[in-house]
């Protein structure tokens, strides 16, 4: 079954050292990935549509409203 929007998962970025591709304060979906999170790294889709790995002590996952959810869908 397809993944809906209202499923999804999120971080906010918090840190960028060495990651000059990542916006501090900017909302990132999360992608589930247990070995990444067993290194501690979390999976993130950037802004081109790719998924990459990331420290995850540079991300806080955030709970958003079904309404933001679908916002930040609509504009990936």
């Amino acid at each position: 079954m397809a993944k809906t929007a209202t499923n999804q998962q999120y971080v906010v970025c918090v840190r960028n050292e060495a990651c000059e591709d990542l916006e501090v304060r900017k909302i990132y979906r999360l992608l589930p990935d247990k070995r990444a999170s067993l290194n501690g790294y979390v999976r993130v889709i950037d802004e081109s549509g790719e998924d990459y790995l990331y420290p995850e002590a540079y991300f806080v996952r955030v709970k958003l409203p079904q309404k933001a959810q679908k916002a930040v869908a609509a504009s990936a």
